[in-house]
């Protein structure tokens, strides 16, 4: 790579700085309390969120870790490849305790702030009511879910959508005998943090299938 261009390809990457404040704000974190889990000072966080300091690797990873992030998620730079994802081979997961099989379909590169999954939603799920920052986006790709958000409730068939912020109370439901599949995303960062992974129940896609029989109580 010449030197112009490898001015250029580097001009074109999100600062440091600008990736840690925006994954700081994305978790809610004050600089104090940024401060407190890296052991550094406020002021040294707040020249290196402007860049007008660059850390050392050893102070961006002690930074990374109270981000809940690896010093890559600062430095990578995100290819293609790592966002897509084919229909026959996506990994499918579970959480321990719920019924829900999700589909990841978004890649976490370095700066991203939308999550994305495909829900698979088998009948008589019900979530809790929530509310938080950000905002979510649902898409129904087969059957129904009823939808409740504050006073309202509606019921979202296939090729529906809803677009809201989060901070409005919210829930919803399969309140069908069918699975539905559902299209999430948002700005709510979900199962993104390592420390979340050992939760997870993964599977490949071919070793799941889906709709075949509903949920065991």
């Amino acid at each position: 790579m010449s030197s112009a261009a490898g001015k250029s390809a580097a001009s074109s990457q999100p600062k440091v700085g600008a990736l840690i404040r925006a994954r700081r704000r994305q978790l809610s974190m004050t600089l104090q309390e940024l401060c407190d889990a890296a052991g550094i000072s406020v002021g040294y966080l707040s020249q290196v969120e402007r860049d007008h300091a660059t850390p050392s690797l050893g102070t961006l990873a002690q930074i990374a870790r109270s981000l809940d992030v690896g010093v890559d998620y600062f430095i990578a730079t995100p290819s293609m490849e790592d966002g897509l994802t084919r229909s026959g081979d996506r990994n499918r997961f579970s959480v321990d305790g719920s019924s829900i099989v999700y589909e990841r379909i978004a890649a976490d590169f370095t700066g991203n702030v939308l999550s994305s999954f495909v829900l698979n939603v088998p009948p008589g799920y019900r979530s809790e009511t929530v509310s938080h920052e950000g905002e979510e986006i649902l898409f129904i790709l087969e059957g129904a879910i009823t939808q409740r958000l504050e006073d309202q409730e509606m019921v979202l068939s296939v090729g529906d959508s809803l677009h809201f912020r989060g901070n409005r109370p919210h829930s919803w439901s399969n309140d069908t005998d069918k699975f539905a599949r559902m299209l999430w995303t948002g700005t709510l960062p979900m199962f993104r943090s390592r420390t979340e992974h050992p939760a997870l129940r993964g599977s490949r896609a071919d070793e799941t299938t889906m709709g075949t029989k509903k949920e065991t109580k």
